[in-house]
């Protein structure tokens, strides 16, 4: 019997409980255009259908290997190990059973590898959100362009790209270094890939997609992946780990100098993950976690803290001292440019987040928000921040709201403020007057109703989310604010008639739940819009067929009887 030829690359496809969808992962490699490949699927001892799958792929295609561990390992470091030791190919590539490769990708990096001497090659991530099927690119800087690096000290940014599936290595260059998954951990990607990164010699990177990255922001508890469970204090406990085990690592093999750069990328990514759920945890939850991440945060360089944006620094600095329940209102709307509620002078007129100055030097450096200029910034740009302290079902599919507005640097003038709410879920504007009054000095309230029957829809319908905003009106200028919601009310849904000419539509208003937590409505077309007309009218390109559509749209709604 003939010796198989040996294949240029080996691609893992690891899997567990996960027959479902393990077919098109693994469809997704026997199309790739460079056919001279091996895949193994590695089955983390799967107690689903998916042992029955994998053999009948392998019966399908010759260059399918199918193994199954003798036990379940929890993680993903054990099935890629074990694969590993099995490959025949001097290049490997690993690939999860709920993602995807595109047709080129293993052509595009076995050509960088090909083209010089280089211990891995990676290339772009696209990101695919399976709620809506919107594609980004992950870290789309650092793979912009074509570039071969001489060590990861040539760009240190690249520690946030941490995915281990987004590079094809050499398997030389694995072995030499003995470099393999770390096992019995989670976040395994993030030490392996530091690793990685700091023993390569030489590596390249390509601009081209070579892997799709299916993400479910807002799965459930028990379908969520790991790195989708920061509910979860163990997953807080995990995540520190991982980052002391790659701190000893950069001691322990000369690379200590990439600490500041190591330790920036943690609390601008893993950090950060956190902070924008803080709003919505209990108290007790917020305690646990303070006592998981101030050790830790308490060994990072100072200048990881001052590379951040003073708003995230103010978090981090809220967390270390302790002052939990006003960590929940400094972390919402972060990264929107949401004032504080108060701000506090110094002696020496220094200007602080909070109503008290803090008391020691560390904290004060880290709370000062002198420098955003809070008092003499432009209108336009100033900070105010507008809650919604009350909000009840009006008449109809209207709501009332009581939004409160906090204004730290008293930019407005003494007296009644013009205020507006700003909505546009087609291509018109609904504006909403209404009036703040002053409650004291910095903070105002008033009352508006928001009625959704008012807006004006395209005849085709609108499907999709809009969240209000606040716009202030000074002297002749216009400031836009996010408008937050409270932190939990039921779901208001009401069946909307629209006397526009656009068919009727379910809206639903709802806080947005996660992120900023702005207020949120829901637009959702019933009727013939839903199942005929708007699929008809977003699949038409050219303009006059879209407008054929809008016409159709209102033949169909003046024959309807039910006038939908």
């Amino acid at each position: 019997m003939s010796t198989p030829p040996v294949p240029d690359v080996t691609v893992t496809v690891i899997v567990h409980n996960d027959a479902e969808r393990l077919p098109r992962a693994v469809e997704s490699v026997r199309r790739q255009t460079h056919r001279n490949l091996e895949i193994v699927i590695s089955d983390d001892h799967s107690t689903d259908d998916t042992p029955r799958v994998a053999r009948a792929l392998a019966a399908t295609d010759g260059r399918i290997r199918y193994l199954r561990l003798p036990e379940n390992s929890g993680g993903c470091s054990a099935p890629r190990n074990r694969a590993l030791e099995l490959a025949r190919a001097p290049y490997l590539m690993f690939l999860d059973s709920d993602d995807e490769l595109p047709e080129e990708s293993v052509a595009a990096l076995l050509a960088a590898h090909r083209e010089r001497e280089i211990d891995f090659a990676m290339g772009a991530v696209r990101r695919v959100r399976v709620d809506t099927g919107r594609r980004s690119t992950w870290m789309p800087h650092l793979v912009r362009e074509r570039r071969t690096l001489d060590g990861i000290a040539a760009d240190p940014r690249l520690f946030f790209e941490h995915l281990s599936t987004s590079k094809m290595y050499a398997r030389a260059f694995l072995d030499r270094h003995r470099l393999r998954f770390p096992e019995g951990i989670h976040y395994e990607d993030q030490l392996f890939s530091a690793q990685a990164y700091c023993l390569a010699e030489r590596f390249t990177i390509i601009p081209e997609p070579v892997y799709l990255w299916y993400v479910a922001p807002y799965a459930g508890a028990g379908a969520a992946s790991i790195s989708n469970q920061r509910h979860l204090l163990t997953n807080v406990r995990d995540r520190i780990h991982v980052q002391r085990l790659i701190d000893a690592f950069l001691d322990d093999s000369g690379h200590r100098a990439l600490r500041e750069d190591k330790d920036h990328k943690f609390l601008k990514h893993d950090f950060r993950m956190y902070a924008g759920d803080l709003p919505y945890r209990e108290e007790e939850w917020l305690e646990t976690f303070a006592d998981l991440v101030n050790p830790y945060l308490g060994t990072l360089s100072p200048g990881a803290y001052a590379r951040l944006p003073r708003a995230e620094r103010v978090v981090l600095q809220l967390i270390r001292d302790r002052r939990l329940s006003e960590v929940r209102w400094a972390a919402r709307g972060l990264g929107h440019g949401v004032a504080p509620r108060e701000l506090s002078t110094g002696a020496d007129g220094r200007v602080y987040w909070g109503g008290q100055v803090p008391g020691s030097t560390g904290a004060r450096r880290e709370l000062d928000l002198t420098e955003l200029e809070l008092d003499t910034r432009p209108f336009p740009g100033a900070q105010f921040r507008h809650e919604i302290t009350e909000i009840a079902r009006g008449p109809g599919a209207s709501v009332d709201l009581t939004v409160r507005t906090y204004d730290p640097a008293l930019r407005l003038p003494v007296g009644p403020q013009r205020a507006s709410l700003l909505l546009s879920p087609g291509r018109r504007r609904l504006s909403v007057p209404f009036r703040l009054l002053p409650v004291r000095p910095g903070v105002f309230e008033g009352r508006v109703r928001l009625d959704p029957a008012a807006a004006r829809l395209p005849l085709s319908g609108f499907a999709g989310v809009r969240h209000p905003m606040v716009r202030l009106t000074c002297r002749g200028q216009g400031n836009r604010g996010l408008l937050l919601a409270p932190l939990a009310f039921p779901a208001l849904t009401a069946h909307v008639p629209y006397r526009s000419g656009a068919a009727p539509h379910r809206v639903t208003v709802e806080p947005e739940g996660h992120g900023p937590g702005r207020l949120q409505l829901r637009w959702e077309p019933t009727g013939l819009t839903a199942t005929v007309l708007r699929p008809t009218a977003h699949h038409l390109a050219h303009p006059r067929l879209r407008r054929a559509a809008h016409l159709a749209a209102t033949i169909f709604r003046l024959l309807s009887p039910s006038g939908v």
